[in-house]
């Protein structure tokens, strides 16, 4: 009774163990009779069947149902039948089920920084991204030669593996032919997807698969490459303050560390720090307003009109209060100008 149960069951071919993990299962028949034996093939929704005999695809079944392999008159069932009449021992026939349905939501995420050089600053970024895509087998015949081969089954986990390279190829490739700087980053993410998902179809294509969907969701630099976005922003900020003291951004770190250095010193130390700071002060000041008469046509400093006074104390002040020049100093610039008028 028991050996006759065994021979029913064994007599059904199907796929029941439908994992989502699995891409590509072969009917485990433990001998190529129990195949030709069989008196069912059992397709169901989101699955197809493929017949292999002697190493090349005889046919694809793709549409869900129940197939009498004694009598259904299907071009798959057709080549089982012509194998049955004459079948022989070395001749090799396997029967494999594959999933059809769209494999969604795989996330991907780069292992190792993606590096390329920042173009405006001229220094190198290193950032690392993720997001997720969906993808199906398209094609069978070239899914089976170019990724299947001899293997009895193919995960959704290996798939991920093999596409994943790709991707980080692409990626890498893309941002450097782009040339985003690390401030358009966040806001190209959509037009990147776009661009790496149009060169990955190709891609998809010559191992038969399908790629539906692709999504890049998120960057994120390295620690080395924050620390010199923030040291950038940081000179950036500094230069612009500068320009409003009509300083240059030299000028302005030298009266800097000159005052840090007067505020470190105490006693006399510290008076004569601030004294020298003062003295560089007016000797910018005084080479500046010399430049702007020399443009004016005038080398003769006592001859500054009305309007470029105003100017300068208007600059004076915004020095003033971005902390480059003390109270005194600008108290007594002040009152050099005033007496000019």
């Amino acid at each position: 009774m028991f050996s006759f149960f065994k021979k029913q069951l064994a007599s059904v071919i199907e796929w029941r163990d439908n994992s989502t993990d699995i891409l590509w299962y072969q009917f485990p028949a433990s001998n190529n009779d129990q195949i030709i034996n069989a008196s069912k093939l059992i397709v169901a929704p989101g699955q197809g069947a493929v017949l292999v005999y002697e190493g090349k695809i005889a046919d694809v079944i793709e549409d869900v149902g129940i197939y009498n392999l004694k009598t259904d008159n299907h071009p798959f069932i057709t080549t089982m039948l012509k194998i049955r009449q004459s079948f022989k021992s070395e001749h090799k026939l396997y029967i494999y089920f594959f999933k059809k349905n769209n494999i969604v939501n795989q996330g991907w995420g780069t292992a190792s920084p993606i590096k390329y050089l920042e173009p405006e600053y001229q220094f190198p970024i290193q950032l690392k991204m993720n997001g997720n895509y969906a993808f199906s087998i398209g094609n069978i015949q070239q899914f089976y030669q170019q990724i299947i081969g001899q293997r009895n089954q193919y995960t959704t986990q290996e798939a991920k593996e093999l596409i994943s390279n790709r991707i980080i190829q692409e990626i890498t490739s893309l941002l450097a032919q782009m040339q985003y700087s690390y401030l358009q980053i966040d806001s190209k993410l959509s037009e990147l997807s776009e661009n790496v998902k149009m060169h990955l179809i190709d891609e998809f294509v010559k191992l038969g698969l399908t790629l539906s969907d692709f999504r890049i969701v998120a960057s994120q630099f390295d620690s080395e490459t924050e620390k010199r976005i923030a040291k950038i922003a940081d000179i950036s900020a500094d230069a612009i303050a500068a320009s409003k003291g009509n300083l240059s951004y030299i000028e302005m770190e030298k009266l800097q560390a000159m005052r840090d250095a007067a505020k470190n010193e105490g006693g006399i130390a510290g008076l004569g720090a601030q004294f020298v700071a003062g003295a560089e002060l007016s000797k910018i000041y005084t080479q500046n307003v010399a430049d702007t008469d020399n443009k004016q046509g005038s080398s003769d400093f006592e001859k500054i009109d009305n309007d470029d006074i105003y100017s300068k104390l208007t600059k004076l002040k915004q020095l003033l209060d971005i902390g480059v020049i003390t109270q005194a100093e600008y108290d007594a610039k002040k009152k050099e100008y005033i007496d000019k008028l």
